[in-house]
């Protein structure tokens, strides 16, 4: 059930409708209701109240406050946005419906990136681990047309300047390859737009295959092909949480059920 006594915000950036500052924005704007009455900044909530977000009820119960992590495997051709005037596929379509929350992804992959992208339905876990204060390592494997030199791959360790300032490679492994393609596995700080293929293409280099295989301390498992999705468990869900450097939620005794779709 809902703690005693809770800010109404908390309640809802855990419910997956957004970070607290987005929720505080929608209380504001009078799209809250809390047992029939318009919400107000400062309100605080406990169990049994009934919320309703722009005229629809959310269930706010125990299901809704264990956090849930997706691990997908994006395949090529999917938008990470939720629709596309174009009518391109989305990352959301393939992920399991939700009741009273939503599947908030943790960062973006290009149309043309592949492999891990993290979804979850806490706002807050969310944001931080999309901020830019948090330092988590996003590991690549790219293959580049043409084969770096030795000067080349120590600028990119150094820094080269982009348009949005100074990026860089963590660390850069060379993976092999024959003839024009070269595979290399680098790691990089930030979610920046396009980083990757940015500081290879500042090198005169162009990516032509680009897969993320590593988020932090969470790596793609051989069982979930492209296009499928995993559900961490509790000791994968409580490594997320420390990445993040936030608490470790309480775990309800189902949690620690991993799921898969094909």
């Amino acid at each position: 059930m809902i703690p005693t006594d809770e800010k109404l915000q908390k309640v809802l950036a855990r419910a997956g409708l957004g970070s607290r500052r987005e929720m505080e924005k929608v209380i504001s704007e009078g799209r809250v209701t809390v047992d029939g009455r318009v919400a107000g900044l400062g309100d605080r909530v406990g169990a049994g109240v009934k919320i309703q977000f722009d005229g629809k009820p959310l269930r706010i119960d125990t299901a809704a406050i264990k956090p849930r992590i997706l691990l997908y495997n994006k395949p090529e051709g999917e938008i990470c946005s939720r629709k596309d005037p174009e009518g391109r596929r989305s990352v959301f379509d393939r992920l399991p419906r939700l009741q009273g929350e939503r599947w908030i992804s943790v960062g973006r992959l290009d149309f043309n990136t592949t492999g891990l992208l993290l979804f979850t339905t806490d706002g807050d876990l969310a944001n931080k681990l999309m901020h830019p204060s948090t330092t988590i390592e996003r590991e690549y494997l790219c293959r580049v047309m043409g084969s770096a030199t030795p000067v080349m791959m120590q600028q990119l360790r150094d820094g080269v300047q982009l348009e949005d300032g100074l990026a860089r490679f963590a660390d850069i492994v060379d993976g092999g390859g024959e003839g024009f393609n070269h595979w290399y596995y680098v790691v990089i700080m930030e979610g920046r737009n396009r980083e990757v293929r940015r500081l290879w293409e500042s090198q005169g280099l162009q990516v032509n295959r680009l897969k993320r295989v590593r988020y932090g301390s969470v790596f793609i498992p051989s069982k979930v092909k492209v296009g499928q999705w995993t559900e961490l468990n509790d000791l994968d869900i409580a490594d997320v949480y420390k990445m993040a450097e936030l608490p470790v939620p309480a775990m309800a005794p189902e949690g620690g059920r991993g799921r898969k779709s094909r």
